[in-house]
């Protein structure tokens, strides 16, 4: 792989000192608020006296405003008291208003006796904070005090669902990553962590009752070199999540006001899994960990109970560490080769009844069985399902969410057939597509391209859409996939800065949006990923 590394924009992103005094600047935030009006109230200055007032007896609360003298002093060396009250003359005040519409919504005024954050709930405090925090530059070294102008910002969230996926199936990312990941998230005003974590390469996730997921399915022997599918490089790549681990990550998330959904891909891209218990393939095996990317024909055996005792098993461990309302179940790229081979599955065709006809075949009806299957034990649990957007081809799972992820149509469909929808077509929001068509000088990636203006442009309601149909569009993902993402620093090259158009997409009105602006508003985001050391590719102004 090539080396790269994170260049500037222009010459005003070096990091500058502060004489005394820095400057907030509300015009700078990404994702751009829905309204800000200048006032004529008087500044307020942040220094060392000044304190953050909480209410008490909210532990949410609480810890909001121990993120916000975090943030503050990452940015001014400042240490902010925190006191619990309802009183305590100047200070920067935090506070609940049920009279605000949406929980995830806030309104944030500026005057020169305090800063006032109000949210619905206190998930809208925290976005008021992420908007603050970006308003005040990412250092200011050496600063007394920052200077925050009379404002009032009204805003609110686009989307309720607001995610980024992070394949770790085809390479393990060590915890710290994970966190650092969840990090940029919340700076992007991202409420969702979808963790892809099994695949044909690997499994990633402790599952006790089937200790060989990880002590065999962890490993894969080695792995193809570049795109080369006859060249291996011979060394073993492994790695997985404790449980601990899993609820270390899970609670750091939360912490954030970030879901984390979790993926058990099924019944295809179960290699890892048949490699450690063969019994649940339709041939027996032998299996291996796959050592090269692509869709492979062995999948789990429909027509076998004992798939189905284990997906339950599986599941059962799974709900116990993710406490998030949905599963996802993948459903993608289930190859039918070895159904139609199957004395099981063909006994399981015909004793359910599934039949072909000109638009599926009775294979194609025998995935939805299992989908279907699974989305109703796992809703006897209280859970929902996503799954992408092949769980549409036979009869799809009563009550699934359709993740687009070939193009907008499947979306469009899902939506007619009144399922809720995640636009995440890959020609906008596939992040391991090169980010130039100029590749000669990026690290190696999978195919395709996606600039940022390409994700910024993205428009997830379509216009033939009803207003019904548009109603069923929940949110927006981009996703990482890690075929050719081995490291850290390479997954967040291929994250930033596309991470801050994908934010104003997921979260600002199409009115609002505007790409030059973005652009310039990008100088000021960029300041906080070279301080908070992330990897990130530049764009020419």
């Amino acid at each position: 792989m090539k080396r790269f590394i994170a260049a500037v924009f222009t010459a005003s992103i070096l990091l500058s000192g502060c004489a005394g005094q820095a400057d907030a600047d509300f015009d700078n935030v990404i994702p751009r608020p829905a309204e800000i009006t200048s006032g004529d109230a008087g500044s307020f200055k942040i220094k060392r006296s000044t304190k953050i007032l909480c209410p008490p007896g909210d532990s949410a609360m609480l810890r909001n405003a121990h993120f916000l003298a975090q943030y503050i002093n990452e940015s001014t060396g400042l240490d902010l008291d925190i006191k619990i009250g309802k009183k305590c003359g100047k200070a920067i005040v935090l506070a609940v208003d049920t009279l605000i519409a949406g929980e995830e919504a806030y309104a944030l005024k500026v005057d020169k006796n305090r800063i006032l954050i109000e949210g619905g709930s206190p998930k809208g405090v925290f976005y008021g904070i992420q908007t603050l925090r970006k308003a005040v530059p990412a250092e200011t070294e050496n600063c007394a005090s920052v200077n925050v102008p009379s404002v009032k910002i009204v805003d609110a969230p686009r989307f309720g669902y607001r995610g980024m996926m992070l394949d770790v199936g085809r390479y393990w990312f060590p915890v710290d990553f994970v966190k650092k990941f969840i990090d940029a998230l919340a700076l992007h005003n991202m409420n969702v962590f979808h963790w892809h974590l099994t695949e044909d390469q690997g499994w990633r996730i402790q599952i006790d009752k089937y200790p060989k997921l990880t002590t065999v399915g962890s490993v894969r022997r080695e792995t193809m070199i570049g795109k080369d599918w006859d060249a291996f490089d011979g060394t073993p790549c492994g790695g997985f999540y404790t449980k601990d681990e899993i609820r270390e990550v899970v609670k750091y998330a939360a912490d954030r006001n970030i879901t984390v959904i979790p993926e058990i891909d099924l019944p295809g891209h179960m290699m890892a899994a048949l490699a450690s218990y063969p019994e649940l393939g339709c041939t027996g095996g032998p299996y291996e960990v796959a050592t090269s990317w692509g869709i492979k024909p062995d999948v789990l055996c429909v027509g076998n109970e004992k798939t189905f005792e284990f997906l339950e098993d599986v599941f059962d461990e799974v709900m116990e560490l993710f406490p998030s309302e949905y599963i996802h179940v993948g459903g993608d790229e289930v190859p039918r080769d070895r159904w139609r081979e199957c004395p099981k599955c063909q006994a399981r065709i015909r004793n359910e009844g599934l039949s072909s006809d000109s638009k599926y075949s009775a294979e194609d009806r025998l995935q939805s069985y299992c989908m279907a299957r699974i989305e109703k034990y796992l809703n006897s649990k209280g859970r929902r399902i996503i799954g992408w957007e092949e769980i549409l081809k036979g009869d799809v799972a009563p009550n699934a969410t359709v993740m687009s992820w070939r193009g907008v149509a499947s979306g469009l469909e899902a939506a007619r057939l009144g399922h809720d929808v995640i636009m995440s077509p890959c020609q906008y929001m596939y992040f391991d597509y090169y980010q130039t068509d100029d590749i000669e000088n990026e690290p190696l990636a999978i195919g395709g391209c996606v600039t940022l203006d390409t994700v910024y442009n993205f428009e997830p309601e379509l216009p033939e859409m009803t207003p019904e149909q548009h109603r069923h569009v929940i949110g927006v993902q981009a996703n990482l996939w890690t075929e050719y993402i081995s490291t850290p620093e390479y997954a967040e090259y291929m994250m930033l800065p596309r991470m801050a158009a994908l934010s104003e997409v997921q979260w600002t009105q199409p009115d609002n949006k505007d790409w030059n602006s973005l652009v310039a508003r990008l100088e000021s985001l960029v300041k906080f990923y070279e301080r908070d050391g992330y990897n990130y590719r530049a764009i020419s102004r």
